[in-house]
């Protein structure tokens, strides 16, 4: 795997133990888009918090055995490390008890994180981690340091102080959601869905914000640059389960969006990412880069 030295995304939120009827993974959304990047080449820091517990000396033991760095991740001596009981559907969709009062709830600053945020290419983070009010001050106050703040949205009902997340969108630089999160916001800001476009532009005029990212799963995705839009179909593949398909993408995305890539080439490389985890199991399979690139270019993405 080639290793890009020269830059680094920060990703901030949780990292914690998935709890599924097979087993346990490591996972949480800003810990599987840092896996998939770090995947693509990218150099990532991952900056959370986890238990001094067994869960979390095994999560830090997994997440170095991937070669990924631990220095941002930190200890408390006295909540646990993060845990998540998920479960399927008859057509592969999970859902999620997210257990509440646990390490990632209470990450805190820490005077390195400034050079470390403002030194990165972009620092991505989501609505979960907003829950808690330790990890919602720490998080506005790294907003400060960043010179592209990539907002994922992902909401996990019943945690969305809808106030607090309009205060994320007027700070994002980037925004990613699905086409329920859209409808969501939409709500909240009084305002009736009509269509995708009339809906995305509200919301770019709204919050100011030049970029956004609607993923629409099987229908594929679509990426709003100012006035412009980039249209993608999905990649038909056969699912093993939907859980990280949304952070694969935004990993994806993020990989070329940093390098200055065309939109072209940036959403052909998150969709066809968001497709290739999803054809495995978990939302951090064991692959190669090769791997995945023989997949990108046997299931080319179409454009419009």
């Amino acid at each position: 795997m080639i290793k890009n030295n020269l830059s680094h995304v920060v990703c901030f939120g949780e990292v914690l133990w998935d709890i599924f009827p097979t087993g346990s993974r490591a996972g949480g959304a800003p810990f599987n888009v840092a896996y998939n990047l770090f995947k693509m080449g990218i150099d990532t820091r991952m900056l959370s918090r986890i238990g001094n517990d067994e869960l979390g000396h095994r999560l830090l033991n997994q997440i170095q055995d991937w070669g990924i760095t631990t220095a941002s991740i930190q200890v408390d001596a006295e909540k646990a490390t993060g845990t998540v009981i998920a479960d399927f559907d008859e057509h592969g969709e999970a859902s999620y008890d997210i257990v509440e009062e646990v390490a990632w709830d209470y990450i805190q600053p820490l005077p390195e994180h400034k050079e470390l945020i403002q030194n990165s290419e972009a620092f991505v983070f989501g609505s979960l981690i907003t829950r808690n009010e330790v990890s919602r001050n720490t998080l506005l106050e790294l907003l400060e340091h960043s010179k592209f703040r990539v907002f994922d949205v992902n909401f996990r009902p019943p945690f969305i102080d809808f106030e607090f997340i309009k205060k994320l969108l007027h700070k994002a630089d980037l925004v990613k959601m699905n086409k329920a999160e859209l409808r969501t916001i939409l709500e909240y800001l009084g305002e009736e869905y009509i269509d995708e476009d009339t809906s995305i532009r509200h919301l770019q005029a709204y919050f100011n914000l030049n970029e956004i990212v609607l993923t629409k799963g099987s229908k594929g995705a679509r990426y709003f640059v100012g006035g412009t839009v980039y249209n993608f179909s999905a990649v038909q593949i056969e699912i093993a389960d939907t859980v990280g398909s949304g952070d694969s993408f935004l990993a994806g995305f993020l990989s070329k969006r940093i390098q200055g890539r065309s939109p072209e080439e940036i959403m052909k490389q998150a969709t066809s990412l968001g497709a290739f985890i999803t054809s495995k199991s978990g939302a951090c399979p064991d692959y190669t880069y090769e791997e995945f690139k023989a997949f990108r270019e046997k299931n080319s993405c179409k454009t419009s």
